[in-house]
């Protein structure tokens, strides 16, 4: 696929938090391979379709991941425009403002500003993605092998026997998978709110607007995210979803 235009500026290498990388040689890697190709086809309703015969948590384990690094860069590029004066509180326009908990080191939400919220947001989903019994980097189990046979994918990594000893995914992955993606979606409704003057000035915002097209139609097509949680975005999502249509 094309590089993005943010991957050849001099600001690329700076990232809002370290990138998460997935360990190439993989079966993981080999999706991402496939995402990134189908990406390039255009079609975006067809890119984020699981791909035939593969394991469904696994599919949305790679992508998460893929929409923290981008995120992470995306909000990396406007950094020292969200500041604890220009943004003393976490918010998507004037209608909605989120304060932080993570349910384990801060149980009660706390009302702060949006980069100390982002830095805490960001820092949870990459404790959740580092967690190998959350995120297991080695799948095991014969899941991705479809009834029709091994995928294409499959096939080329596993030549002959279709089992491969590894760790499965956990009961709740996906329950804290949407909880991820629910909360990286806030980063995408306050850059747009509040700071998408600055990313117009740094022509980001064709790659702001295709990552987040990106975003959504994957959310949307496994239903990962309450309709309720993605209001604060909501016009701009029907506006995307029509020019697809």
């Amino acid at each position: 696929g094309n590089a993005s235009p943010l991957l050849s500026g001099s600001r690329s290498s700076k990232t809002f938090k370290p990138k998460k990388n997935i360990p190439e040689g993989s079966h993981q890697y080999e999706l991402l391979k496939h995402a990134e190709a189908t990406l390039g086809s255009g079609n975006l309703r067809q890119a984020v379709m699981l791909p035939e015969g593969e394991d469904l948590n696994e599919w949305i384990a790679v992508n998460t991941v893929d929409f923290f690094n981008q995120i992470n860069m995306l909000y990396g590029t406007i950094t020292e425009f969200c500041t604890e004066s220009s943004c003393p509180v976490m918010s998507a326009g004037p209608r909605y403002e989120y304060h932080w908990a993570d349910g384990t080191n801060i149980k009660k939400p706390i009302k702060c500003s949006a980069p100390k919220y982002i830095d805490y947001l960001m820092t949870w989903v990459q404790d959740q993605l580092d967690d190998e019994t959350l995120f297991p980097s080695k799948i095991g189990g014969c899941s991705r092998v479809s009834r029709d046979g091994p995928s294409r994918l499959s096939r080329a990594l596993i030549p002959a026997c279709r089992c491969i000893p590894g760790v499965p995914f956990p009961k709740n992955f996906m329950s804290v998978a949407k909880t991820i993606l629910k909360r990286l979606f806030r980063v995408y409704a306050h850059i747009y709110h509040q700071h998408f003057d600055s990313v117009m000035r740094l022509q980001e915002e064709a790659h702001l607007n295709t990552s987040f097209k990106h975003f959504i139609f994957f959310v949307q097509e496994f239903s990962l995210i309450d309709r309720r949680e993605l209001a604060p975005l909501h016009e701009l999502i029907e506006k995307l979803g029509s020019k697809d249509r």
